[in-house]
Formats: C-alpha cells, sequence, structure tokens
C-alpha cells in the first residue's frame, strides 16, 4: 500500500472493471500492482465481481493510469464511469465468455473422446486393446493420439498455456500456470516417447496425452459450468438495474404531453405517470391519488396508499389512478440508484475473513510448484524402479488438483448472493464489513421514537397549573413546536390546527438536543420539556403535575412540561403508538438469543411501561445524544457486541458508536449515512432478519473455505502419492483435473444456495429470553 503522497492531500474513490481474472492469485497479482501505484492508500480487487474499489489521494496515479498498469498487466481494465454502461457491458462480456468457454468444451470434448478411448478403452478393455493393436498399431495409435491432444492444446486449451506461462515468466504464477505445467509436462513426455523413445528407459517409454488433454478439457467444463452459475451471483444488481424506466411523459407548460428520454428529465419538471405505469424518478405527488407498489424498495407486497404532497420513488410501482408528480431527484441521485450503489459496494466488500484468505493464496501457488517438483524428484530418488514417467505423473496430478479457484471464489461469491438476497428483502449493506459483524451481535439496542414506535405521536392529555388558560398555553406551546421537527412537535402541532388555532410570533428558537425546546412567543418564554429541563432552567416543581406525570407515564404516554416566562404552566402528554410488528421482531430477536435494550429521552416511568410491554431486558430513561453513546459504551466494555437500531438526526453518533449501525430507511439522511445496514421498509422484522442473514451468509462463507482449503490439504498428499508404498492408491491427472474443475463448481453453487433463503417466522409464544 503505498502513501507516497502527501497525506494532506484529499482522497478519491475509483473502481475499475477487470476481465481475465481467474482464480485467487491473479486477485492478488492486481491488487499488488494497484498498491504499488503512488498515491493508492487502499485497493481491494473482487474475482466474482470482476472490480476493483480504490482510495487514492488525488496528487497520485490518474485512475487511468491504473487502469493502464493492471491491462499491462494481462488483465484489461477500465475506469468505471457510467455504472449502468458497465454494468451492461461487464453482462454482455460475461455472456461471451460463457458462449467461449461452452464452445471450446464441445470442440475439446470432441477431440479428447478418441484419445481417451484409444487410450483407455485400450486398459480398461482387452477387445479394444487388440482391435488398436491390430488396425492401427502402437505407433500410429501414438501418433494419432498426440495430433488430437495436440490441437486440444493449441485450440481450445490455448489461453492456458498463453496467460499461464506469462505469469509463469513474470513470476507471478495463477492456476492457467499450474494447469500449462502440468498438462504440458504430461504432453511433452508423451511426445518424446513417441518420437524419441530411445532418450527414455524402455520401462518408461508410455504416453500420456489423453492426460493432457482429458485435463484441459475437464478444467473447461468445470470454468463453463462455474461461468454459468457465476451469472446467477450478480443477478440482484442487473434486476436492480433494470427496474429503471427509460422514458418518461412530461407535461408541459401549456398542458401538452410529450414522451422524454429519462436522461432529458431534470429536477422540478412535472410528469404525467398513468395506471399500471412505474414512477420514471423519485419527486412528490401534486395531483392525484393512487396506490403504490414499493416492493421493490422495501421488500413488503401490499401497495400503499399515496396522495398529493406525498413523496414517490422512482421505479415503484403506480397500480391504479393517475398521478401528477414534480421531480424532485434524478440521475445519481434517485433512491434507486443509491440503492445500487449499496449493493454494489456491499457485493465487492472486502471482509476480515478475506484476510486469512490473501495470506494463503499469496504463497499457495509457489508452494503447489514446490511441492510437484519434489514429487517428482522424491519418486525418481526414492523409487527409481519404477521409473520417471511415474514421477512426473504424480507430480502433474499435484499440480492440477491444487488450482486455488475455489479460494478465490470462496468469500465473495457468497458476499454476493447473500448481499443481493438481503436487497430483495429491503435490507442494504452499507458497510461491507458489517455482514460479518452481525453475525457476532448479542445485544440490539433501540432507539424508541420511530424506530419502536410509528414516529407519529398524538396529544392525549393536557392538565394546566392554577392560574393558566388552557387555549392560551396550548397555542403558545404550538407556535414554539412548529418550528421543531421532533414527532411529538408534530403533534402538538396537530392538536392546535385541530382546535382552529392560529401561531404567533416565535423569535430566539432553541432546540435542546434530547430534552426539549426554548423560545420566545408573542413575548412569553415558553420552555417545554422533560423534568430534568425544568430543574436545570430553575423552573419550581408543582407536585400535583409531577405525580399526573407519574400516571400519565405508567400507562405508557409520553409527559412533558410547559413553563411560561418562568412558572410552570402545564403538564402535556403525548402517546406515540408501536409499529404493528414491533412485538413480532422483537420476538424474533429474542429467538436468535439476543439481549434487547431500549434508549429513550422519554421519562423513566414511560419507558419502563413501554419495555413491559414489548419483553425488553433493559431500559435507559431521559436518554441524550451522548448518553446513548456513553450506554453503548458501556455495553461494549462489558464484552457485549452492540448493534443500535435508530432513525433520527439525534441517533447518528449512536449509529457509529456501535458495532453495527442500523437504520430506519424512512428516517433523516444523516442517521442512514452513519449506519452500516439500512432497512428500506421501516420494518424492524429487518433487524432480525438481516442478523439472520448475516449467519447464514458467514456460515456459508466458512462452508466454501473449509470445502477449499481442506480439499487442497486432502487432495494434494493424495496426488503426491503419499498413499501408494501403504495402499498402492494413487490419483490419475485425470481424476485430479475433473476433482479441481468440480470444486470451483461446488463453491459457487453452494453459494447460490442463499438466493432461497427465507425469513424464519416468530416463535408463537413469544420466544422472549
Amino acid at each position: 500500500m503505498s502513501t507516497k503522497a502527501d497525506h494532506r492531500d484529499a482522497t478519491l474513490a475509483v473502481e475499475l472493471a477487470i476481465d481475465g481474472m481467474t482464480c485467487a492469485s491473479c486477485v492478488n497479482r492486481v491488487q499488488k500492482k494497484l498498491a504499488a501505484q503512488p498515491g493508492v492508500l487502499e485497493a481491494n480487487v473482487n474475482l466474482a465481481t470482476e472490480r476493483a474499489s480504490i482510495r487514492m489521494q488525488t496528487s497520485g496515479a490518474s485512475p487511468e493510469a491504473l487502469a493502464a498498469v493492471v491491462t499491462a498487466a494481462g488483465y484489461p481494465a477500465s475506469v468505471i464511469v457510467d455504472r449502468e454502461r458497465v454494468a451492461a457491458e461487464q453482462s454482455a462480456r460475461q455472456e461471451q465468455e460463457r458462449q467461449r468457454l461452452k464452445r471450446a468444451f464441445l470442440t475439446a470434448l470432441i477431440l479428447t473422446l478418441p484419445v481417451f478411448l484409444l487410450e483407455m478403452g485400450s486398459h480398461m478393455v482387452p477387445a479394444i486393446h487388440d482391435l488398436v493393436q491390430h488396425t492401427l498399431g502402437a505407433q500410429r495409435n501414438a501418433w494419432i493420439q498426440g495430433i488430437l491432444t495436440t490441437l486440444v492444446l493449441a485450440g481450445p486449451g490455448r489461453h492456458f498455456f498463453r496467460d499461464g506461462l506469462r505469469a509463469l515468466w513474470q513470476r507471478t504464477p495463477d492456476m492457467n500456470s499450474l494447469v500449462a505445467v502440468g498438462s504440458g509436462a504430461a504432453w511433452l513426455y508423451s511426445v518424446v516417447a513417441t518420437l524419441a523413445p530411445h532418450w527414455l528407459p524402455e520401462a518408461s517409454r508410455h504416453i500420456y496425452f489423453e492426460a493432457s488433454a482429458v485435463i484441459v478439457t475437464l478444467i473447461l467444463l468445470g470454468k463453463m459450468l462455474e461461468a454459468r452459475a457465476k451469472g446467477r451471483t450478480g443477478a440482484a444488481i442487473r434486476r436492480l438495474v433494470g427496474l429503471q424506466v427509460r422514458t418518461a411523459r412530461r407535461i408541459l407548460p401549456d398542458g401538452a404531453i410529450e414522451d422524454v428520454d429519462i436522461a432529458n428529465i431534470h429536477t422540478g419538471d412535472l410528469l404525467r405517470v398513468r395506471p399500471g405505469e412505474k414512477i420514471p424518478l423519485d419527486g412528490v405527488i401534486r395531483q392525484g391519488e393512487s396506490h403504490i407498489d414499493e416492493s421493490m424498495l422495501t421488500g413488503e407486497p401490499l401497495p400503499v396508499s399515496r396522495k398529493a404532497g406525498d413523496s414517490v420513488t422512482g421505479a415503484t410501482l403506480n397500480t391504479h389512478g393517475s398521478l401528477d408528480i414534480e421531480v424532485t431527484r434524478t440521475g445519481e441521485n434517485t433512491t434507486l440508484a443509491q440503492i445500487i450503489r449499496m449493493v454494489e459496494q456491499a457485493q465487492g466488500a472486502r471482509l476480515p475473513v478475506q484476510a486469512l484468505v490473501d495470506k494463503v493464496t499469496g504463497w499457495f501457488v509457489p508452494a503447489v510448484m514446490t511441492i510437484a517438483i519434489l514429487t517428482l524428484v522424491l519418486w525418481m530418488v526414492l523409487a527409481p524402479g519404477l521409473g520417471f514417467d511415474f514421477a512426473l505423473v504424480n507430480a502433474v496430478a499435484v499440480l492440477i488438483v491444487a488450482c486455488p479457484c475455489a479460494m478465490g471464489l470462496a468469500t465473495p461469491t457468497s458476499i454476493m448472493v447473500g448481499t443481493g438476497r438481503a436487497a430483495d428483502l429491503g435490507i442494504l449493506f452499507r458497510q461491507g464489513d458489517a455482514l460479518q459483524t452481525l453475525r457476532e451481535i448479542d445485544t440490539v439496542v433501540f432507539d424508541k421514537t420511530g424506530t419502536l414506535t410509528q414516529g407519529k405521536p398524538a396529544l392525549t392529555h393536557m392538565q394546566v397549573a392554577a392560574g393558566f388558560d388552557e387555549t392560551a398555553v396550548l397555542q403558545w406551546l404550538a407556535s414554539a413546536q412548529s418550528h421543531s421537527e421532533h414527532p411529538i412537535a408534530h403533534a402538538i402541532v396537530q392538536a392546535a390546527q385541530a382546535r382552529g388555532m392560529t401561531f404567533g410570533q416565535v423569535d430566539g428558537f432553541e432546540a435542546i438536543s434530547g430534552a426539549g425546546l426554548a423560545a420566545s412567543v408573542d413575548g412569553h418564554a415558553v420552555l417545554a420539556g422533560a423534568a430534568k429541563l425544568m430543574q436545570d432552567r430553575a423552573v419550581a416543581m408543582d407536585p400535583e403535575l409531577a405525580a399526573l406525570a407519574d400516571q400519565w407515564g405508567a400507562k405508557g404516554n409520553t409527559p412533558f412540561y410547559v413553563a411560561i416566562d418562568g412558572h410552570m404552566a402545564a403538564l402535556v402528554a403525548v402517546a406515540d403508538p408501536l409499529k404493528d410488528d414491533t412485538p413480532a421482531a422483537l420476538q424474533a430477536l429474542h429467538a436468535q438469543g439476543i439481549r434487547l435494550v431500549m434508549l429513550t429521552g422519554d421519562n423513566q416511568r414511560t419507558a419502563e411501561a413501554v419495555a413491559a410491554s414489548l419483553g425488553i431486558d433493559e431500559v435507559h430513561a431521559q436518554a441524550l445524544p451522548a448518553d446513548k453513546v456513553a450506554v453503548l459504551a458501556q455495553l461494549k466494555a462489558a464484552g457485549k457486541r452492540c448493534a443500535f437500531v435508530g432513525d433520527g438526526i439525534n441517533d447518528a453518533p449512536a449509529l457509529a458508536a456501535a458495532h453495527v449501525g442500523i437504520a430506519i430507511g424512512t428516517g433523516a439522511d444523516i442517521a442512514v449515512e452513519s449506519a452500516g445496514v439500512v432497512l428500506m421498509s421501516g420494518s424492524l422484522a429487518g433487524v432480525a432478519n438481516a442478523i439472520a442473514l448475516s449467519r447464514a451468509t458467514m456460515r456459508n462463507i466458512r462452508q466454501n473455505l473449509f470445502w477449499a482449503f481442506v480439499y487442497n490439504a486432502a487432495l494434494i498428499p493424495l496426488a503426491a502419492g503419499v498413499l501408494y508404498p501403504a495402499y498402492g492408491l494413487l490419483m490419475s491427472p485425470v481424476f485430479a483435473a475433473a476433482a479441481m474443475a468440480l470444486s470451483s463448481v461446488f463453491v459457487v453453487v453452494n453459494a447460490l444456495r442463499l438466493k432461497a433463503w427465507r425469513p424464519q417466522p416468530a416463535p408463537a409464544n413469544g420466544g422472549q429470553a
């Protein structure tokens, strides 16, 4: 990793599309090339997505120069500017590669079958051996096999030799190098045995053309199946890109309507969306009413009602009713574009577990080549009577069986499928490491308002102190609250508007984070908030109102005090109903063995009432934003792995402080930006689903890594012939090629099982811990 440029330089994020990578060694090679360039701070190359994500300083090499370096290393690369175009080109290129591999495999198969039948058929069926000897003879048989095998290697298999030998020359051997050396050694030995048999001991004059041809054919089969399966791992991104509307119906100033390409739509344009059409871009309904199918955004199947003044999202479906929509966001700023960007970032993420893979694959191919050479030498020294060809066959088997394709695919394919499945469920992983960290979460901490509750409280009680008029106090309070964005403020404002009140002149408005507000309304000093705020501002407490606050709070209401001109004026209570799915979502978390904690700015009595109704394990009331961070620090110090779930601006510090921040996607942008996971639907069921899917994905990765590592660890000694002295067991290069090809296919197919992952329903008994 290079840090040659001035550390004060601004940083730049660059993405490259890279073609031609085949295994983990290719990834390491490209990554090292990029990391060595001037100004590059971090380079992350992903085999499954065929992309590189680079963080660099602006004073370093240009993005185009980075692409040129990768291209010069043998992997054609280009800078990603237009994501949609690059995705389309990549998809087309992948399809071309699948078709090329299919043609190459079929050609190799047609050429290899006669070789296999002539050689292996003669070994297995005496009648075939006699027929070949009497019709062709040994020499002509060898010539036919040699010509057909040469065609296989020079035709369908030539890229193994072109890329593999070049990598060897550059001292960066990869999978292609192993195949080229292995199949090439078998071919070259067989050519010598055919053309100059006198150069070899009589006992070693055997040909292995069939091994060379079958190796290439089987590996091509594995690559073809792998490419076909890998094509399905990127389905989530292609589905999202395909949701984008291409044209829109724009309403002109004179009322006429014209069809316009989506690229020519601008913010402020008015669009007409008819029933059954997709909404082209993010906007606000100016006229009309309908039900919108937002399943692409939230994962929720039922359409939701939308009317004039409501915001709508591009690519959602207008089920009925004509709508006129004013465009508010276009291009890369739309919700769909942001979702695609988040999914791409998550799919290209480099999880901490990948560090182990990188360390192993960094020395794996050179180690395998060393083992193959030792196998050749040791068999020649320890068992000279078995012949050079015996030693060579074992060495070739080691080279072929150890190709590290499965290692390179083990982690990224699972990440691609897992994050794609999450996107289908309305769960977006903004930070890749959140996918791994979520698996370890044992404590989930919730903000209450807007998270556990609907965030739309209503005024339920109001009691004024002696000497104050209820109408006047409510008017002053609502006037002050009209300058606040807090949900409780909206409840007060709506209650005042329902009584037909008009608002007074507000000056010096002050929002006191997590505590309340202060303002001057028509010359009166208005202070509203919790008991602690009243104490801090030296407002004398009314014992009767304090007792009433305890009663209301015990019933789940949120009481707060109002002071006018420094005197206690009223007690007001607001109730915020729970979201419909909150109880079931918390039950699902309890069923996963997770401890639940609630942090809220409410008073202790109200907070405990809500917590008791939901089975929450621990409550922290009257918590300011700084208090939320402090509670998280205490939990972390006690060894807890914490996720924080919130939606408001005041939740941003806690979202950033938790091991994993989970933001409700319907909340404030700053909260979303502070989180590692975003729940687009606003449903808390997504918390349990995200954790369960994280565990399923990491379990899938562990399965893949176990298969890839243990598979090679077990088969390399077998291919080297360690069991031959005791049990007479050897691995033919042909079986080694089949095993290697199947290992990669297994890893990809195992990852694809995540596409069928389904959330588990909450237990009927509540599942409380």
